[in-house]
């Protein structure tokens, strides 16, 4: 089992403004030596992807990994479909939520743990359009009471 520190490569910000994240879990990447190495050069990109289960398996549709410059004939297809490696158990919990309750998966992040790369998907539900209004009239807040305090201590 690989262990060590994770490092993020990418986060995909645009999930956590369209969806509330109900749950989340990691799960494995099935990839090519190519496309290790371009994730290692920050060739991904997961902005518009979304998973899908078929045939009891978990896939990762729409996650863009750029071809690695030096690949050639190694190079895979940017957008093709990739495996996610969860236990048989969570994917089937999954998909029973993701049938009863018009839940989604969507993939948050992806990063290294130690040297194996690895997808943190939750599984999320839409939010409304005034959801996001107050989602932001939050963050501005925050934002707001932050440079508040920041000049607040500040010595003049």
């Amino acid at each position: 089992m690989a262990e060590g520190k994770t490092k993020t490569i990418v986060e995909n910000r645009k999930a956590r403004h369209e969806y509330h994240v109900l749950e989340s879990f990691e799960a494995g990447i099935e990839l090519f030596g190519t496309e290790v190495k371009s994730i290692r050069n920050g060739g991904a990109n997961l902005k518009e992807s979304w998973c899908d289960v078929r045939n009891g398996e978990l896939w990762l549709k729409g996650a863009h990994i750029a071809p690695y410059e030096k690949g050639n004939i190694f190079n895979r297809d940017p957008l093709r479909d990739k495996r996610l490696l969860m236990h048989r158990r969570e994917i089937e919990r999954l998909y029973n939520q993701v049938k009863q309750a018009g839940l989604t998966i969507i993939p948050l992040s992806l990063y290294f743990k130690g040297s194996r790369v690895k997808v943190q998907v939750g599984l999320c539900r839409g939010k409304k359009i005034y959801d996001k209004r107050a989602s932001a009239a939050a963050a501005d807040a925050k934002r707001e009471i932050d440079r508040n305090l920041k000049n607040s201590r500040t010595p003049s």
